[in-house]
């Protein structure tokens, strides 16, 4: 009889398609029915809710036995998937990036996906995603939602210099957005419909302000716990990074471990050159910008600090109290050796945005090597690209 049954789910929010395929036999003779390994042998859609996901589940499970499934990363989450899990379905998610492509195939359908994900399921052609616990996925949405409202900040920022732009008003300090600033826009005096707006936009500029801030207070909690404070220091060791980045670094990773080199790290990260070679021709472009995009921001920022010469700043010197001494030693070396890698690109004539990228890209390899299960004694730990 057939060993397992493996399937391809296309979701959406109201319902699913489902795919499922033959396995192989196992090296034993057929017992039943005509199919040959590889082969589509069911199709239904059904509706996108718990109860019935469970019913249609059970029969199929009661009528072909073990069951592998599979579907994309979306905006439907890890619901469906945990679910699969209790009724003891092995479900996997699948990165969509890296989904293979035929180039001509211009058809995409519900049954399609299905069919697809249940073929490159069967091959073993899939990457799939880390399924993070419920406890992670909690601290990812905190972290995405203060991100969600730094955003809103900034538009509303705009907002009001937009305004102020378009009556002709401009204000000649140093700097924009601090208290002497806020104090000359609370200043200003409009008649009509232009007070009204202008009242409105600053009320609602401090309002998204005041949520920001709240944001970033939790997160702070949340980085001072017993399961994040560990990390999170040796994080804050390196220059460019403090407790908001370092728990962005985290949440959106999670487990460092699971990367066996730094080379798969920036790959994750999106941050290694995009490459089109053939024969004797060699050709790299930009980096590949396939991974995480936030991570991929608070790395490119980070990065910017090491155009200076190295140096323990009094605000780093305090992160870094009560950090082990290997942390600091490699803190320290990226300190070295990312400057030196800066105004080596810059010297060959790149663009400070190249370089500033290029030094993000191997600032990674510091944070994999530090984020990696220590041993006593084991001073001289160094990374690999490898």
């Amino acid at each position: 009889m057939l060993s397992i049954v493996r399937g391809g789910m296309d979701v959406h929010e109201a319902d699913a398609k489902i795919a499922l395929i033959t396995s192989k036999w196992n090296g034993q003779e057929k017992a039943r029915g005509d199919f040959t390994p590889g082969t589509i042998i069911h199709e239904e859609r059904i509706v996108n809710r718990p109860d019935r996901i469970r019913k249609t589940f059970k029969c199929l499970m009661k009528k072909y036995g073990k069951l592998e499934m599979c579907y994309e990363a979306s905006s439907c989450g890890y619901v469906l998937q945990r679910q699969l899990t209790e009724m003891g379905i092995e479900c996997r998610v699948v990165a969509p990036s890296k989904i293979p492509k035929k180039p001509g195939d211009r058809v995409k359908t519900d049954r399609r996906d299905a069919r697809k994900l249940a073929k490159l399921f069967w091959a073993d052609q899939l990457t799939y995603v880390r399924v993070p616990e419920k406890a992670e996925e909690a601290v990812r949405d905190l972290v995405r939602c203060r991100d969600a409202f730094r955003k809103d900040v900034t538009r509303a920022r705009h907002r009001v210099q937009k305004f102020l732009q378009r009556h002709g008003l401009n204000y000649e300090g140093k700097s924009n957005w601090t208290q002497r600033h806020w104090k000359w826009l609370k200043g200003l005096k409009f008649e009509g419909y232009e007070k009204w707006v202008y009242e409105k936009y600053l009320v609602d500029l401090e309002w998204k302000k005041s949520q920001l801030e709240e944001a970033d207070g939790e997160i702070e909690k949340v980085a001072s716990t017993e399961e994040y404070r560990e990390e999170v220091g040796r994080l804050r060791c390196l220059k460019g990074i403090d407790t908001l980045s370092a728990m962005t670094l985290i949440a959106e990773t999670v487990d460092f471990k699971r990367f066996p080199s730094a080379a798969g790290l920036m790959d994750y990260f999106g941050l290694v050159p995009s490459e089109d070679s053939s024969g004797k021709r060699e050709r790299r472009g930009s980096i590949t910008k396939t991974g995480n995009g936030r991570v991929r921001r608070i790395l490119v920022e980070a990065a910017w600090h090491y155009q200076h010469r190295p140096a323990l700043s009094k605000t780093l010197r305090k992160r870094q109290e009560g950090q082990p001494e290997w942390v600091k030693s490699h803190s320290w070396k990226a300190q070295r050796r990312l400057c030196k890698k800066y105004r080596g690109v810059i010297e060959k004539g790149h663009v400070k945005q190249v370089a500033t990228v290029a030094v993000a890209r191997e600032l990674v390899g510091f944070i994999w090597a530090i984020m990696q299960p220590h041993e006593p004694g084991s001073e001289e730990f160094e990374f690999s690209e490898a």
